[in-house]
């Protein structure tokens, strides 16, 4: 049985991996960190920044299964197979669907506060 501190490691060998080599899941960590960034500038509420948090969350752990699958199938079926393109689709369209959703609640949260801001 692997020792608690064996699982963690290999968590963040993979997270690290992955934002060394994916450059969605490097551009989904800088749209969450700017998210975050507007959250402060524009004092949302606890519970907006806690939403916003899961948000980002649930994009950046779609993006990271997306890669997990992606390299699984590559490794499985290294030759075009139409069964391992439909797996690799679904996976991508899951990060995208995801983003869909996190950009409409950040559209949900921060549309009061800009207009306060532009509008005064």
């Amino acid at each position: 049985m692997r020792k608690w501190s064996d699982v963690f490691r290999c968590a963040i060998e993979g997270i690290i991996h992955s934002l060394r080599t994916e450059r969605n899941l490097r551009i989904h960590l800088l749209a969450g960190i700017l998210v975050m960034l507007a959250a402060l500038f524009f004092q949302l509420p606890p519970r907006d920044i806690a939403l916003l948090l899961v948000m980002i969350a649930l994009v950046i752990s779609a993006e990271l299964l997306n890669t997990a699958i992606e390299k699984a199938v590559d490794l499985i079926s290294p030759d075009w197979h139409e069964l391992a393109k439909f797996a690799k689709d679904a996976a991508a369209a899951a990060v995208l669907v995801a983003a869909i959703i996190s950009v409409i609640v950040a559209i949900l949260l921060f549309y009061q506060p800009m207009m306060n801001l532009f509008l005064g």
